[in-house]
């Protein structure tokens, strides 16, 4: 069994609880509150700034040329195809330039990039690249779901993600970072294994944490 298959079948649970959240499911169902996908929209850019750092990190950390050019690659489409796609929906709602540029992460976001980033700087390339995969894996998989409901893809505010996400270009990134970590895991011991899984497992809870967030819009308690 690949690295790649352990990890789904043992985090099946959770995994099935991301793309079961109310966030995402009213998504494809063209219900969702456009407030809270505003809100979601302005800490998914917040998100990706750091992102996209991750993939810096990894052309780094990379020893093999090919991995490194594929990273760099990543970082440029983060920071301008998908984070394009940000600006776009901003406009649609309203969102300034200001706004965006200006916005406080909530503390989920700050928890999220900063556990992932510090996987990344601390830890070897296969920790930074178990750290970054349930983002993108997971967003490949929901994209691919919601896809198949019908006119979810042409809705006139969420048929841009779906159709981004759900997109044969996203899905080989997402692709190819599950075939890097079956890559890097392969002959590590046990321990180093169960490493892995555990930060795997750490930013999957996050990304339901994210849509959790974005789902009730909650800033800091202290602050309400």
């Amino acid at each position: 069994m690949k690295f790649s298959e352990r990890l789904l079948e043992k985090l099946q649970p959770i995994w099935r609880k991301n793309h079961s959240h109310p966030f995402v499911q009213e998504m494809g169902a063209g219900t969702l509150d456009p407030e809270k996908f505003r809100f979601y929209m302005v800490q998914d850019y917040l998100y990706l700034i750091d992102y996209a750092k991750l993939f810096a990190l990894g052309a780094v950390k990379a020893n093999d040329l090919e991995d490194m050019a594929v990273f760099s690659a990543l970082l440029h489409a983060t920071m301008s195809e998908e984070m394009s796609l940000h600006r776009q929906y901003a406009s649609r709602f309203g969102i300034t330039h200001e706004e965006l540029e200006n916005a406080d992460p909530s503390p989920i976001t700050l928890a999220y990039t900063h556990y992932m980033l510090h996987s990344g700087q601390n830890g070897t390339l296969a920790e930074l690249v178990a750290a970054l995969l349930p983002c993108a894996w997971s967003y490949w998989e929901i994209g691919k779901e919601l896809s198949q409901i019908p006119d979810a893809s042409d809705h006139e505010l969420y048929g841009d993600w779906i159709n981004m996400y759900s997109s044969e270009e996203f899905g080989q990134t997402a692709e190819w970072c599950i075939d890097l970590i079956d890559k890097l895991s392969a002959g590590k011991s046990d321990v180093e294994l169960l490493q892995l899984e555990k930060i795997f497992l750490n930013t999957t809870r996050f990304e339901y944490m994210f849509w959790d967030m974005a789902y009730n819009k909650e800033m800091w308690p202290t602050d309400e």
